[in-house]
């Protein structure tokens, strides 16, 4: 019986609800491929054990489960809120004040200390999450003057946007800073940049992380509407980005978003960058044991969209029902992929492009996976180009990677589609063919009568980037 499994990937945040290695466990046989490490949330204490956790059960079951670190960013809030809540009325004055003190119905703290310099009379001023709308009528030293547009029940520190305002903070605050420390001493696979704005943004931390002398992946979570505007030079700069949908639904029109999703989705599938989208993905089952239709549906166009990977943020970090929403995600994954026309998604190779060459042997190796109907499409990397190159065409071919680079066998799990494996016997080319045929037998991912596609680099032993295809019949 061959092995079976989902091309789309699936993101669990970790939190209280299933943050011990038996819960954690549970999900990863529920379907989980990456464990997303919430820097807002937690301390470097609970973080350490969980990424403990995961490496154990990599280490037991020889899995690749990724970790993602994601940093909180710049995000501004308001502080403590007298009584922990008060009502904000429609049509009245309020003020935002910089100085510490307590949150009333008349004045407002928040955290971040630029406001009074970055916002302008007129500019929109969105208190959690867009609930509360606040428009800017005047600037005085420390304060904001504000008039109430739409009102609300406002509770302690939450969220401010400016959707019409060029924050200054930097992308990384000190916060993150410390805590991009400690990610890189626990060697995290992929590090996800908050509020990222441009390219110089993903450049600056790429910067840290070679300084560091490591090797995560950057990943840019598109939430400002400047992320949206420099979208093809971010795709450029970064190895794999999230929409993330909660903050950009409020920094833009919420109607928007959908389209936003799908320009990225289709951008960065030709890119070959790994895309995720997050945010309420199963957000009813934080409290509920079945999701809403629309919920379903959502998954499903995220799915028929190419997105490589689904993100589940409070459903599995606080919710009610962690397991059942991934498996309720895996499950509704598993029948999108098996019905839907996602498959085959070929475009025309970038004459430009230095690997141009190398990318149409990728192209021509799906193509012919597709005419011959291949159970499989191997791959030789040792940086995981290879590996992405192959996924952004989206063969319905398993795709098999193996690689001497233990650092890029978690990452990759990341990846629409993408097994690696580690192997580190190139000596020839025939040898490590035959040798990838009898992995592939012994764990049953083909059978018999199979076709499969080899693709590697000649001479093998060099490890240049991929210039060879053959096609083989399991006999």
């Amino acid at each position: 019986m061959k092995t079976l499994f989902n091309k789309t990937k699936i993101i669990a945040t970790v939190g209280p609800a299933c943050e011990s290695k038996e819960k954690l466990q549970e999900l990863v046989v529920a379907g989980v491929d990456i464990f997303r490490l919430n820097f807002s949330h937690g301390n470097q204490e609970t973080h350490k054990k969980v990424i403990e956790n995961i490496r154990a059960i990599n280490q037991e079951f020889g899995l690749n489960i990724s970790i993602l670190q994601d940093l909180q960013g710049p995000k501004i809030r308001i502080g403590e809120v007298e009584g922990d809540e008060l009502e904000l009325k429609t049509g009245e004055k309020i003020s935002i004040s910089t100085e510490e003190q307590l949150s009333t119905s008349q004045k407002l703290n928040t955290t971040y200390q630029a406001l009074p310099y970055d916002v302008k009379i007129g500019d929109p001023v969105l208190l959690d999450d867009g609930k509360i709308e606040l428009k800017v009528l005047g600037i005085k030293n420390n304060e904001v003057e504000l008039e109430i547009i739409n009102g609300g029940i406002l509770k302690s520190k939450k969220g401010i946007n400016l959707p019409k305002t060029e924050v200054s903070s930097p992308s990384l605050t000190e916060k993150d800073n410390e805590d991009l420390i400690f990610g890189l001493e626990h060697n995290v696979d992929w590090i996800a940049l908050s509020f990222a704005r441009n390219a110089i943004d993903i450049l600056l931390l790429k910067h840290l992380i070679r300084q560091k002398g490591k090797t995560s992946r950057v990943i840019a979570k598109i939430e400002k509407p400047e992320a949206v505007d420099n979208i093809d030079d971010i795709i450029v700069a970064a190895d794999a980005l999230m929409v993330a949908r909660g903050d950009l639904g409020v920094e833009i029109q919420i109607e928007e978003v959908p389209l936003v999703q799908k320009m990225i989705v289709k951008k960065c599938r030709k890119a070959a960058k790994p895309v995720i989208i997050a945010t309420q993905m199963l957000e009813s089952m934080i409290e509920n044991p079945r999701p809403t239709r629309a919920e379903t549906n959502d998954i499903a166009n995220a799915v028929m969209d190419g997105a490589d990977t689904l993100m589940l943020s409070g459903e599995t970090a606080i919710g009610k029902f962690p397991t059942k929403v991934i498996r309720t995600m895996s499950e509704t994954v598993r029948i999108i992929e098996s019905g839907a026309n996602i498959y085959h998604k070929n475009f025309t190779m970038d004459e430009n492009s230095k690997s141009f060459y190398n990318d149409s042997v990728v192209a021509a190796a799906c193509i012919l996976a597709k005419d011959t109907n291949a159970k499989a499409i191997v791959g030789m990397t040792n940086s995981g180009y290879t590996a992405f190159r192959i996924a952004s065409h989206r063969p319905k071919a398993n795709i098999f990677i193996f690689t001497s680079n233990p650092d890029i066998l978690n990452a990759l799990n990341l990846v629409w589609g993408v097994r690696a494996f580690y192997y580190d016997k190139f000596v020839s080319t025939d040898d490590t063919f035959q040798d990838v045929q009898k992995f592939l037998l012994k764990n049953n991912f083909v059978e018999k009568g199979d076709v499969y596609i080899n693709l590697a680099s000649m001479p093998i032993a060099r490890k240049l980037r991929t210039n060879t295809i053959k096609l083989s019949v399991i006999e």
